[in-house]
């Protein structure tokens, strides 16, 4: 089992960047697949970034592309997510993840951090 907790969330204005970081404990997390979902005010919580247990593939979803970068650090057992251009729709509470085996890099995954709040003004 592996325990996840995130930080670096915040306020930030529209067009700035933020940088999450989330933290693992438990199982060796070389082993683990690790994601990024969000989960907005009403709605559903949906994938935002994924990255392979070497991390040598990612995955985005549309909305982020281009925008946030996932990368791993296996030697801190820490997965970031760097957030740029940020708009009001990224508003949402950003939720880490973990998950092992080898289903695609946007689902499966079965262990989740509490969360961390990301606001963005416009």
């Amino acid at each position: 089992q592996v325990q996840l907790v995130e930080s670096g969330g915040g306020l930030v204005q529209a067009g700035g960047s933020l940088s999450l970081s989330c933290a693992a404990s438990g199982r060796p997390f070389s082993r683990y697949v690790m994601g990024w979902f969000r989960q907005a005010p009403g709605k559903e919580r949906e994938f935002v970034a994924a990255i392979s247990s070497s991390g040598g593939r990612t995955s985005y979803a549309d909305s982020v592309e281009g925008r946030f970068t996932i990368l791993r650090d296996n030697a801190k057992n820490t997965v970031f997510l760097q957030m740029n251009f940020l708009n009001a729709e990224d508003t949402a509470v950003y939720y880490c993840a973990a998950r092992t085996g080898m289903a695609p890099l946007t689902t499966g995954y079965n262990y989740w951090g509490q969360g961390t709040q990301v606001t963005v003004s416009s």
